[in-house]
């Protein structure tokens, strides 16, 4: 009785092989080095790469435009432009890198801004390295992600409007120079605006926040400052 034929082996190149996902490619935007170095390290333990860290808007746009990470982490209070008008810039010059804000302020009016602006994502620096991780590849994955709490509180704060919707981002930018105490001179100089723009920026905030004097304005601006 003949021996039963042995199954032909296929060369070992010909073998399928299981394909490794790719890393996502992480740039953390962030003033403070101590925090950056804590993230790096929770995020490289889950196997995620940083690629590049940067403590101001003209550092994250420049490694940005060099390095083309994927995901850019991102905290709101940071010296000259913040993160919140950071990432419509991100939004505008880099669509295909997704923007998740790591923030300490849990106010739903930054969440909000946020998102508008182009942000992915919201979460609270204290989440826990678990969180984080889930929350990146949710974003990477095309979906958005809020820490646990603050998506019912939007869907909450969504039913009563605020007038700082009516805002555009460059008049919010308005309002955070005059809660800092600057002066319409001062402001066309941080922005590259002329004078008369920026004067014209403050009457139509008045007009729409319903405020009349500037002394109102700039406690109005100093109450919801951003930073």
């Amino acid at each position: 009785m003949s021996a039963p034929d042995t199954p032909a082996r296929l060369p070992a190149d010909l073998v399928a092989q299981p394909v490794a996902q790719p890393v996502a490619r992480l740039l953390l935007v962030d003033d403070h080095p101590l925090v950056r170095d804590g993230l790096r390290m929770r995020l490289e333990a889950a196997d995620l790469s940083v690629v590049g860290e940067a403590g101001n808007a003209d550092e994250a746009l420049a490694l940005a435009a060099s390095l083309e990470p994927d995901l850019a982490l991102m905290d709101i209070g940071m010296n000259g432009m913040n993160g919140i008008t950071l990432a419509g810039v991100f939004h505008d010059r880099f669509p295909g890198i997704r923007v998740l804000m790591l923030s300490m302020h849990d106010n739903v009016e930054y969440v909000t801004q946020a998102v508008r602006a182009g942000a992915s994502g919201y979460l609270l620096k204290d989440s826990p390295a678990s969180e984080i991780v889930r929350a990146i590849g949710t974003v990477l994955a095309g979906q958005t992600f809020f820490s646990e709490g603050l998506a019912a509180r939007m869907i909450h704060a969504s039913t009563t409007a605020s007038p700082l919707d009516r805002l555009t981002p460059r008049e919010r930018d308005i309002l955070d120079a005059l809660a800092e105490g600057l002066s319409s001179k001062q402001i066309a100089q941080q922005t590259g605006l002329s004078v008369r723009t920026v004067e014209t920026h403050r009457l139509n905030l008045k007009r729409k926040l319903e405020i009349e004097g500037q002394a109102e304005l700039i406690k109005f601006a100093v109450e919801h400052r951003r930073r």
